[in-house]
């Protein structure tokens, strides 16, 4: 009997009822042999894979377009790398400088900064540096532009005077032989991958490869600062200007910094190539030591303060919160955060303004939409459609031409005033004054948001049924009674999604209040947008708009704590 079973089974193939006849101590098995709980897992493996590839697209976008820009603004407000990138090694000797006395830095902070400036000012680099220390201290921005134009007027007596001893000094030729030496000597490759990562910092790019110089051992050894100085050189004109460093003369930096070296160094005993220029230049005095604090004193009398050094201190390091502390009206000193000038605190002033205007811009939303959403959800159908077609043509006009538009009416001598005036409700010499104030961002901005409101009001409304009311009021209710009692409560969920879209857009608006509100009018967003597009303080706009992220979050999260955020409805 069980032979034809099998028979039968194998001419007509395995069925679905075929997996549940096993042996009752066996597992339940699927059509196709296999365990039935690892095909269902298998399948809904499968089921999971196919909807993740329809929405991967939609996924990548947002990253793309959401998530990323929020991380970059986020990871903006607190880097601060400019700073070192720009001075590293004057940074590196800053460090060990005490800013807390009234004594300047040391002659090697003075020479790093030599150095460090001149690299900088070759790749016009140093006046984004004194851009940067600007929005700490005023003047910072001059002074790195100016002395960014002089610092190469040592390099230029100090090339004259070597010239004086041999003409060679200013030959190309003659720096490539004393600095590669010997064909057999060693080569300093570590120096030219250090030279290259610190311009590739500087120069913010990647740099291809390294060049074909590479000093030689003995050279960096004996002349440190010169070896350092000339590869950043052959770095500099070989992968950023891409052009061939040994047809070109070297920067007026490397005198100086040869000038340095041979001030200090014992060159007596060397024997490589140009030992004897070499030794005839330091036996000349024409190598003279550079004071280098007194060439910055003569460049300008600032480097000369140590309130400029203590700035340059207190920012240097490559994570800052000094933008977070301006964005509440605070600083960064040497001595730890400290409140700003009474002439300079507004921020806070404007975040408090920005909060109050938007919530009553949400409340002036609902006290007009919800009678407009009301109308609306009890009006014939073909009427409802008349009048949704007014609600959303504001829709249909650009916000520009809208916001102007209000500019012109709530103006001394607009509309508004003019009709006001014509019906004797105010006086000609007393007009209105509705424009570059509170008063009129709040007027645009309510007109300009209330469709955000009507339309979630008027999707939940639609959901009443009327007999709710009907059977209130046969119940001995009032109207009022029947209204607060039955209505009202089923309408919150379209308030609270209203007030959400209403609260969030108008906390982050900057066109109508730019326009409409004057002095007294805008909102903190104005100043994001300031600072992105004008005074290019991008870490304060990052840092501004994180706080202004944080605050809807609260707000957000206290909102879903009180109403309860599942109890918000679209209809």
């Amino acid at each position: 009997m069980s032979d034809a079973s099998d028979a039968t089974t194998a001419k007509r193939g395995p069925t679905p009822d075929d997996g549940l006849k096993v042996a009752k101590s066996g597992p339940v098995l699927a059509a196709d042999g296999t365990p039935l709980k690892r095909s269902l897992a298998r399948a809904l493996r499968m089921q999971k894979m196919r909807a993740l590839m329809l929405i991967a697209p939609l996924l990548v976008f947002v990253l793309l377009s959401f998530i990323v820009p929020i991380v970059s603004m986020l990871f903006r407000s607190v880097e601060n790398e400019i700073v070192e990138n720009t001075l590293p090694y004057t940074t590196e000797q800053l460090a060990q400088w005490d800013g807390t006395t009234d004594q300047l830095p040391g002659e090697p902070v003075y020479q790093a900064l030599y150095f460090d400036m001149f690299l900088a000012a070759e790749l016009k680099r140093h006046t984004r540096l004194g851009t940067r220390l600007n929005y700490e201290s005023t003047g910072m921005s001059s002074l790195f532009r100016q002395s960014g134009r002089k610092l190469d007027d040592p390099g230029k007596d100090y090339r004259k005077a070597f010239q004086g001893v041999d003409d060679g000094w200013t030959d190309s030729a003659t720096w490539l032989s004393l600095m590669t030496g010997d064909p057999s000597a060693d080569r300093d490759t570590a120096l030219v991958k250090a030279q290259k990562a610190r311009l590739a910092r500087l120069d913010d790019t990647r740099l291809p490869g390294l060049p074909e110089f590479a000093p030689s051992t003995e050279i960096s050894e004996l002349l440190p600062l010169t070896a350092r100085t000339y590869t950043a050189f052959a770095v500099m004109t070989e992968l950023v200007d891409e052009k061939d460093m040994a047809k070109a003369k070297p920067i007026e930096s490397v005198y100086v910094a040869l000038a340095a070296d041979l001030a200090a160094a014992d060159v007596t005993g060397y024997s490589g190539p140009e030992a004897d220029r070499l030794k005839a230049l330091a036996a000349s005095g024409a190598a003279t030591a550079p004071d280098f604090a007194a060439i910055f004193a003569d460049i300008d009398k600032d480097w000369a303060n140590v309130a400029t050094w203590r700035t340059i201190q207190t920012h240097a390091a490559p994570y800052t919160s000094g933008y977070f502390l301006n964005a509440v009206d605070m600083r960064k000193t040497p001595e730890g955060a400290q409140a700003q000038p009474e002439d300079k605190r507004i921020l806070v002033k404007l975040f408090i303004r920005t909060l109050i205007m938007s919530l009553i811009i949400t409340g002036s939303c609902i006290l007009l939409g919800y009678p407009v959403a009301w109308i609306l959800a009890n009006l014939p159908m073909r009427s409802a459609n008349l009048l949704m077609i007014l609600v959303l043509l504001p829709f249909w006009t650009s916000l520009l031409v809208r916001t102007s538009a209000w500019k012109v009416m709530l103006q001394q001598q607009g509309v508004i005033n003019e009709v006001l005036v014509w019906l004797g409700m105010v006086n000609d010499a007393d007009r209105l004054v509705l424009i570059n104030n509170q008063t009129g961002t709040i007027i645009a901005m309510t007109h300009i948001l209330l469709p955000f409101m009507i339309l979630p009001m008027y999707s939940v409304m639609q959901t009443i049924q009327p007999s709710y009311l009907r059977a209130a009021k046969s119940l001995g209710a009032t109207n009022w009674t029947a209204f607060w009692r039955v209505y009202f409560p089923q309408t919150v969920p379209g308030i609270g999604a209203g007030s959400i879209l209403v609260f969030i857009l108008s906390i982050g608006y900057y066109i109508t209040p730019e326009i409409v509100g004057g002095t007294k009018g805008v909102f903190i967003s104005n100043r994001i947008a300031y600072h992105i597009s004008s005074s290019l303080n991008w870490g304060l706009a990052a840092a501004l708009g994180t706080i202004l992220l944080i605050v809807v979050l609260l707000l957000y999260w206290a909102y879903d704590k009180i109403v309860g955020i599942d109890n918000v409805k679209l209809g």
